[in-house]
């Protein structure tokens, strides 16, 4: 067999200088003239995806376990999907704007975007406590379920949407401590003329039953327990509630958190700017959000044994609220929630989507799941 002659070095230069060249094409032909490193040409109309740097307002600190972190998560991971080209930018409470009025700012357009309670817009959106915690309501996946496949996102988005805002849902925790009381709560005698901290539609269920009920920022509510301004708060789970001292300045810790089954987050994002994103991006900020869903809830369940298990040993009682009592705070949450969706379309709507997918999925639960005290 005859060898193929060996190339000179005049014809190997000038092959490489042709790959080279071919090269450059190439490149230019998947990234324009002009356009910035790890920008590609994804849109339908062929032009460059452009970098997205929004500042983004938390509700919650960013040092709190499963409350606040799970943020820096989401970020993260949409910066380093996008290759660093969108980037969301995170403010600590109070740094841009109220924790209590973030979607208004973001609905105005002052704000592109912020991370939030949806509750806390219950003011001036009656129904949006309903997204955000329900007494005696869903379990977290079982929101979930109805959020991505009851008809829960179209709901909230077509009635947020009327205000200029996009919710995403990005974070899930689930059911906090009924709260952090002085004194012990044996029956209804001791709710009434309570001074409280509670937030949502359990603080109404407790002004129904005599307790004067207010709300505090999280970063001042260990000066007003511990001064004696109130008698108790709620806040959130075990492991934010250790954070901000609570287990110092009260020792009865109560459970179950009937007033938030679930606490649902969301990334609350301007209605134009959400409309101007490529679809490239809208879909890379929906997958990073849902995986902030479940990986905030894990890693929520995942602490919280320890942290009880710390409260007790320092002399914390950790108990259960009497039956009785939970009974009637269940019937009393009923009327509030009859009588809210009585004054408000938006929330009967939302109400009554949430009751028929849980009678549905009970069929499920029911016959699914081991009892409770197996």
């Amino acid at each position: 067999m005859s060898q193929s002659p060996k190339l000179s070095s005049r014809a190997f230069l000038v092959g490489v200088l042709a790959a080279f060249f071919l090269g450059i094409v190439g490149s230019l032909a998947l990234r324009p003239p002009g356009a910035p490193a790890g920008v590609v040409s994804d849109r339908e109309d062929g032009a460059p995806l452009q970098a997205v740097n929004w500042r983004v307002a938390l509700a919650f600190g960013s040092n709190l376990p499963a409350l606040g972190d799970n943020i820096i998560y989401v970020a993260d991971a949409v910066s380093a999907t996008s290759n660093r080209r969108i980037r969301l930018q995170t403010f600590e409470p109070g740094e841009l704007i109220s924790a209590f009025a973030i979607t208004e700012a973001v609905g105005e357009g002052r704000l592109p975007a912020g991370y939030t309670w949806l509750g806390y817009d219950q003011g001036r959106i009656p129904a949006s406590a309903l997204l955000g915690a329900v007494p005696f309501g869903m379990e977290p996946w079982e929101f979930m379920a109805w959020w991505y496949d009851g008809g829960g996102r179209q709901l909230a988005e077509e009635m947020y949407h009327r205000r200029g805002v996009h919710p995403l849902l990005c974070g899930m925790i689930g059911p906090e401590a009924a709260g952090w009381f002085r004194f012990a709560i044996e029956d209804l005698s001791d709710v009434r003329g309570l001074k409280i901290r509670f937030a949502g539609l359990g603080g109404r269920v407790l002004q129904r039953l005599g307790a004067s009920v207010t709300m505090i920022p999280g970063s001042e509510l260990f000066q007003a327990l511990e001064r004696g301004a109130i008698d108790a708060l709620e806040y959130s789970l075990p492991s934010v509630d250790e954070r901000l001292g609570f287990q110092r300045v009260a020792r009865y810790n109560y459970y179950p958190g009937w007033h938030q089954t679930f606490t649902s987050f969301h990334l609350v994002v301007n209605l134009n700017r959400w409309n101007a994103l490529p679809e490239t991006d809208r879909r890379l900020l929906e997958t990073a959000c849902t995986a902030g869903v479940t990986r905030n809830l894990a890693h929520g369940e995942a602490i919280q044994g320890a942290v009880i298990e710390n409260f007790q040993r320092r002399g914390v009682f950790t108990e259960q609220l009497p039956e009785d009592l939970l009974r009637r705070l269940r019937d009393v949450s009923e009327e509030v929630l009859e009588e809210e969706a009585a004054a408000n379309a938006e929330f009967a709507r939302i109400l009554q989507s949430q009751r028929e997918f849980r009678e549905s999925y009970a069929v499920w639960k029911r016959l699914a799941y081991l009892p409770r005290d197996f």
